[in-house]
């Protein structure tokens, strides 16, 4: 009888080494997945121009060319590992962590009034005064935006990110370093798309990626002490993602069109705005953004279909 062993060590092999790394593994299927996924995107007319092919529509070519390849990355390769490391019952736990969404009403304040508010004095602050009231159309696409935003940027990469990648990389390098690695991370799994429309290319300026990723850390600080004062809130993270992406979008060159129409000056603006908020943080909690290990054990443990503690209660900082 032929020894069938050896065609199983390849798979066993594979599974070995995730189970082992997980959080490595997630990072390289994550960025590799999407990048694969993102090749029709870079070299289509709406990238290099190699592939001639073009969508109708800026909205199209995001949902045909761009979206497929962020949901292949972050939310698929976290699946992927979790059911490989932790099997169906961990699968389970990841997936139940979206529905928590019974928070104190301030955390919603916040992803839905506080990040415009911080956005649009940051925007002022570059704009030398040129602020004029957004349009009646900007302000009635505002709200489908959120929504379309938030099933689509924000559920591909935040389950990935946050839910996935941040709990496990606090408890190794501690919340603040471990927030700056996954924001580095975070702002080299985009650098495909600087050859793409999504950057304005063929526009783009050497440094805007590292201005970019720059921001990804200054956001992920506040979004990580969120995370963390949440419960592990999903929901929220979800949320803020979503609402800096919609005012971006929409809102901010309607309301202040003096300002360089470029990725990276943007990207700037965020930066300055979220880097001050996350600077503050970090005095505050002396880089402990909201991370206590064992109220971050508890808060990973299976729902129970209702809440034991307060909704929205605070973890300590």
């Amino acid at each position: 009888m032929t020894d069938s062993t050896p065609s199983t060590e390849p798979a066993a092999g594979w599974r070995r080494l995730v189970t082992r790394r997980p959080l490595v593994s997630f990072f390289v299927l994550a960025c590799g997945l999407s990048w694969i996924a993102w090749i029709p995107y870079i070299l289509s007319d709406h990238g290099l121009g190699l592939w001639d092919f073009e969508a109708p529509n800026l909205l199209m070519s995001q949902l045909l060319l761009m979206l497929p390849g962020a949901y292949l990355g972050p939310i698929f390769s976290a699946y992927l590992v979790t059911r490989v490391v932790d099997g169906r019952k961990g699968v389970r736990r990841w997936m139940g962590r979206i529905l928590r969404w019974r928070m104190n009403w301030r955390w919603y304040a916040l992803a839905l009034v506080g990040v415009p508010a911080l956005i649009i004095l940051c925007a002022g602050l570059f704009s030398e005064g040129d602020v004029r009231a957004p349009a009646l159309m900007a302000l009635a696409f505002y709200v489908p935006g959120l929504v379309l935003q938030f099933v689509t940027t924000g559920l591909a990469e935040e389950p990935g990110w946050r839910d996935f990648a941040l709990p496990r990389i606090q408890p190794y390098f501690g919340p603040l370093l471990g927030t700056v690695v996954l924001g580095v991370v975070w702002g080299i799994w985009h650098l495909p798309l600087f050859v793409t429309e999504w950057s304005g290319y063929p526009n783009t300026a050497w440094k805007d990626p590292f201005v970019f990723t720059a921001m990804c850390v200054a956001i992920s600080v506040v979004m990580t002490w969120v995370f963390n004062r949440t419960g592990e809130s999903l929901p929220i993270a979800i949320l803020m993602h979503a609402s800096v992406n919609n005012m971006m979008s929409i809102v901010v060159f309607d309301m202040f069109p003096s300002l360089e129409q470029t990725h990276g000056y943007m990207s700037w603006v965020l930066f300055v705005g979220f880097g001050a908020i996350a600077a503050v943080l970090v005095v505050v909690t002396r880089g402990r953004l909201g991370y206590d290990s064992e109220a971050a054990v508890e808060a990973r443990k299976p729902d129970t279909g209702r809440d034991e503690r307060e909704p929205g209660a605070d973890v300590r900082a």
